[in-house]
């Protein structure tokens, strides 16, 4: 596997489109998916490549003067649970410290609301992120929004 960071536009999309329509159970909503297609574009990035291609991906957006949020984040069902999660984190996290900021943040659905995100919920925790704040209606009720954060 290799782990590299992607500065050209259309390669950005197009990895994040095929990465994200092979998981529905996540990005099933199609405005959702296709925002966050296109706001890869131009943004820090890093893939996971193995010999058949692109396993996964992350994507960061500035969201204050000292933190950066993990905008988006993908790996392939095959590939989870093998390290790659975690190895395109650490590459985020000196990317976000290459430009000064001193915390990471994501966004996911509340804990207890549906397994997939429990997964999610459970990745994020046990790479070191902290919950911060609860934000119930932000994106509807019935997906309440859960803030984590890392100090970098």
């Amino acid at each position: 596997m290799q782990i590299r960071k992607i500065t050209d536009r259309q390669e950005q999309t197009r990895i994040t489109r095929e990465i994200l329509e092979a998981l529905p159970e996540w990005f099933g909503i199609p405005e959702a998916r296709e925002a966050y297609i296109r706001d890869s574009a131009g943004a820090p990035y890093v893939c996971a490549q193995q010999d058949n291609g692109p396993v996964g991906f992350l994507y960061l957006k500035q969201t204050g003067k000292d933190t950066m949020e993990i905008a988006a984040m993908g790996v392939r069902k095959e590939a989870q649970r093998a390290g790659i999660g975690t190895a395109l984190l650490e590459l985020a996290k000196a990317m976000a410290r290459e430009q000064g900021c001193s915390f990471l943040q994501v966004k996911t659905v509340q804990m207890g609301k549906y397994e997939v995100y429990d997964r999610t919920n459970r990745f994020y925790q046990s790479v070191g992120f902290r919950e911060f704040e609860v934000f119930p209606t932000l994106w509807d009720e019935g997906n309440p929004c859960q803030i984590y954060v890392m100090a970098l």
